[in-house]
């Protein structure tokens, strides 16, 4: 837990070096908020073959905040790959499993972020709410 605060820390800083404090860690907010947005709509929707489309949504809104955002929506998918929900390990079938899908997720995520248009990954029939 040490190492990961460290290196969160340390990426924190690293990624205001060009912007003030304050206006990293807003923009850092509201692409939480972003996140936090894109993944309640997931689970809202429950429309099967829709999370890349989600994972690069978020991203993507984050991302469009700043480098701040940009910041906060990697930290968020890179922990969330690495450490599954704990609900994982006792409700299988909940949210995909294995690498295969995690290195999916993580092309959506980095495709977002990159400013690219997250409707690439949008399945035919998500109500246009979404």
């Amino acid at each position: 837990m040490k190492l990961f605060t460290g290196l969160l820390f340390c990426s924190l800083v690293l990624g205001v070096s060009s912007e003030s404090w304050f206006e990293f860690i807003g923009q850092a907010y509201e692409g939480t908020k972003d996140m936090v947005r894109a993944y309640m709509d997931m689970r809202e929707a429950n429309f099967i073959g829709a999370d890349k489309y989600f994972h690069a949504r978020g991203n993507y809104d984050a991302a469009r905040r700043g480098p701040g955002g940009a910041w906060a929506a990697e930290v968020i998918s890179d922990f969330r790959e690495a450490y599954p929900r704990v609900t994982d390990l006792f409700r299988h079938g909940d949210s995909g499993h294995g690498l295969e899908d995690s290195m999916a997720d993580q092309e959506a995520n980095r495709w977002g972020r990159s400013g690219k248009d997250p409707n690439h990954f949008r399945p035919r029939g998500l109500p246009d709410k979404y």
